[in-house]
């Protein structure tokens, strides 16, 4: 276990919180911008931070957690808050809204014709993870990969989520830079665009080139992608990190220097020093010009009566506090009013990426389910577009999670003239040496799966919904799983 001092805590989920809106704040008047820039603070009115979508959606999550527990948060809750809660229709947060709207279950939202799934809109909004779950990366990197497939899928935008959460997650233990980085990357794959901008600007810091010939290379790493994609926007929090060399004021103004996405570089780039280092880094003058408060732009608050009294940083930060008390308990961390305590051993474990494997080992058109006897798991082998007399191929997996052999049976219930051919039952196998863990990775225990072809009738709707009725024998609860078809 890990042992973390409250007061200490608190003081970095405070300084995180204050640098987001510093960083949001000071970017947001260059958003969009192509071009370098050279600031030196900020260019908005004194007195007010301005509104920010990356601190916005965090809001939202918090509810969830407070409304239903940290074990109930998964993918499908988030993208039902998305649905109840989050206004803006822009990029990825449209499309995802869009193809929730249509039926298509997360992470397949995020996956489903959506050219903005390498953006920026994931990466920017992991904080309330890390201050949930601090010191414990391999847990929180889940919870942010709920979070990002519902308008990423399995794109880069997710890859960058997972590995901003491992660095924020750890850096409430860890101050060394290049050892969170070292983190970071150990949590995605070595060939990502993300992972690629990252070790760039790595390079161009560690061979003494000018910042803005660095910024320059990141870029270059993933043109093709084009503008406001995340493993640039990344690379240039990394760029501000390095090359501003611990002084707040100089990161911040470099990595907002590097354009493009610039209120998501200034507000990660401040949350994570303010991680990192407590409220002592936060210089004052920056503090003091925009204050405390939180203005909200995208959140519905006529229907969130919870959310309406949360007006400031400090407000956010006592709510955080009190639901981290239980859900750091999820990643193995103990919040009490003694002092700080762990083992290197505890830290090393911080580092692989056992996760991300497990994530992109099954098909980019696939989710997950549960209930309460069983877990399950189905994959299409493309998009879920059918035309007419047209195939598709689909396989479920179930999980045992018990230790006795389990078998199922299943039927479908299809629309008028559509046909399925496959099993109509299988079994899997004991595994007593493992316990159940709703969140284990489908290799860690006993899987058994089933494999259907799935063939549209002459006449197809818009929208067609089967759904396939799994009985696990000897247990009274059924799970009802959906495969929706767009015509």
């Amino acid at each position: 276990m890990i042992y973390l001092n409250r007061e200490t805590l608190r003081d970095k989920l405070y300084a995180c919180w204050l640098g987001k809106n510093i960083g949001g704040t000071m970017g947001t008047p260059y958003e969009g911008a192509q071009q370098l820039n050279h600031i030196t603070g900020y260019n908005s009115p004194k007195g007010e931070p301005l509104p920010n979508d990356d601190l916005d959606l965090q809001l939202v999550w918090l509810d969830a957690v407070e409304r239903f527990g940290i074990e109930a948060i998964n993918e499908r809750l988030l993208g039902e808050w998305w649905l109840r809660f989050v206004t803006p229709h822009w990029n990825e947060y449209g499309i995802g809204k869009v193809n929730m709207r249509a039926g298509l279950l997360p992470p397949l939202s995020g996956e489903y014709r959506n050219p903005w799934k390498h953006s920026n809109g994931a990466w920017i909004r992991t904080e309330i993870w890390a201050g949930l779950m601090p010191a414990a990366p391999n847990t929180a990197v889940r919870y942010a990969y709920y979070d990002a497939s519902v308008d990423h899928g399995m794109g880069e935008g997710t890859l960058a989520a997972i590995f901003v959460e491992a660095m924020e997650s750890a850096a409430y233990v860890i101050d060394d830079l290049n050892t969170l980085i070292e983190i970071g990357l150990s949590k995605i794959p070595e060939d990502c665009y993300v992972a690629r901008s990252v070790r760039k600007a790595m390079e161009c810091y560690a061979s003494g080139m000018p910042w803005e010939e660095a910024r320059e290379q990141v870029r270059l790493v993933s043109e093709e992608l084009g503008w406001f994609m995340a493993p640039a926007n990344v690379g240039y929090v990394i760029i501000g990190l390095l090359y501003g060399e611990g002084d707040f004021k100089k990161s911040m103004c470099i990595a907002i220097g590097c354009g493009d996405d610039t209120d998501c570089t200034g507000a990660t780039l401040g949350s994570l020093l303010g991680i990192m280092h407590g409220t002592a880094i936060i210089p004052k003058d920056w503090q003091e010009y925009i204050g405390d408060n939180i203005v909200t732009i995208s959140i519905n608050m006529g229907d969130n009566w919870k959310l309406r009294p949360l007006k400031t940083c400090t407000q956010l930060t006592d709510r955080v506090m009190a639901a981290a008390q239980e859900a750091a308990r999820r990643g193995g961390v103990i919040i009490h009013d003694g002092p700080n305590a762990w083992d290197e051993e505890d830290l090393a474990a911080f580092r692989g990426r056992d996760f991300v494997d497990s994530m992109l080992k099954v098909s980019p058109y696939s989710y997950r389910g549960t209930y309460e006897a069983s877990s399950w798991l189905l994959e299409l082998d493309r998009e879920p577009d059918i035309a007419p007399g047209q195939s598709i191929n689909v396989k479920i997996t179930m999980f045992n999670v018990v230790s006795i052999q389990q078998s199922y049976r299943v039927r479908w219930i299809l629309p008028e003239g559509w046909q399925v051919e496959g099993a109509k039952h299988f079994t899997t196998y004991t595994n007593p040496t493992l316990r159940y863990n709703r969140d284990s990775t489908p290799d860690t225990y006993r899987e058994a799966y089933a494999e259907f072809t799935i063939t549209a009738p002459e006449n197809v709707e818009p929208l067609n919904r089967l759904v396939a009725e799994v009985v696990q024998n000897g247990h009274p609860n059924v799970a009802y799983i959906p495969v929706v078809l767009l015509g």
